[in-house]
């Protein structure tokens, strides 16, 4: 018998390119997740409830009534009091910084409504320099705590930074003892100050206002310190507990009140506002 040896023919397929940007990896499982599953969800995973970062004005949108908040001191900018040049001049620094996060500032400030409640507000942006406080950051929260001072409402700050800026040394400094101090008046006033530290709030904001509110809730899983975990285990030469820096690790120590998902962050704050400054009490569970 014969048989004819097959003929087979080679077909070349091109890959198909996978746009980037689709797709995120979830450090707490290792998923992947579509980005939208995440934007939809306010940047937190549906599954494991990891926190991703969040700008500031995603933030505000999903915290606030629709269309009750007023942006107020934009005009607030950076600028270069000591003329530091490092690798690059700090007012080219400044540039960037507004290219990559299209933010003019590393806070958003203003005062708007959570379920009818008036608030006015101040809410970092880890995107710009790392949300690092230098004197425009420093002027905006302090005329945000002015801002509830002068129309009689709380005051919330959501921190996320690194820190003091360092490009302006003592300027920066100096607006620890000023948001502060802001701080003190708006207590003689009987305003309540809530804050919220999201990941992560270090360095001189952490020792500072972040620290101050009469009540102190924080994201899952933020990171919140003055110095980093490598400098304090270098100068004290001691092993350090673990996850010392997060905000389970505080919650259980004292020094927060609450841990609070991002999802039902609107909806603690009216209870805590309602009890605070409506001195109203709670709907029973």
């Amino acid at each position: 018998m014969h048989f004819d040896k097959p003929t087979y023919t080679v077909r070349r397929t091109r890959k198909k390119d996978i746009p980037k940007g689709l797709y995120t990896k979830d450090p707490a499982t290792g998923d992947i997740i579509f980005n939208k599953e995440i934007e939809d969800n306010q940047m937190v995973s549906p599954k494991s409830g990891h926190h991703f970062p969040i700008g500031a004005r995603q933030r505000i949108a999903v915290l606030l009534d629709e269309g009750s908040f007023v942006e107020t001191d934009a005009a607030v900018r950076s600028t270069d009091p000591l003329k530091f040049v490092d690798s690059q001049p700090y007012p080219d620094r400044i540039k960037r910084y507004e290219k990559d996060s299209g933010l003019p500032e590393a806070v958003i400030s203003g005062h708007g409504r959570i379920h009818g409640i008036e608030v006015a507000l101040a809410v970092m942006d880890f995107r710009f320099c790392g949300g690092a406080m230098g004197a425009a950051a420093g002027e905006k929260i302090t005329r945000a705590v002015e801002l509830a001072i002068e129309h009689k409402t709380p005051c919330l700050i959501f921190s996320a930074s690194g820190g003091a800026r360092m490009q302006e040394g003592i300027y920066s400094l100096m607006q620890m003892a000023k948001t502060s101090a802001a701080l003190g008046r708006l207590a003689e006033a009987g305003l309540p100050f809530i804050s919220i530290l999201t990941h992560p709030t270090m360095g001189g904001v952490t020792a500072s206002f972040a620290t101050l509110g009469d009540v102190i809730l924080a994201e899952p899983g933020a990171l919140v310190g003055f110095a980093g975990a490598r400098v304090i285990k270098d100068t004290t030469k001691q092993t350090l507990p673990a996850g010392f820096q997060t905000a389970e690790f505080l919650l259980k120590h004292g020094l927060i009140d609450q841990i609070v998902s991002r999802i039902e962050m609107r909806d603690r704050l009216r209870e805590i506002l309602s009890a605070l400054h409506l001195r109203r009490k709670p709907a029973p569970a």
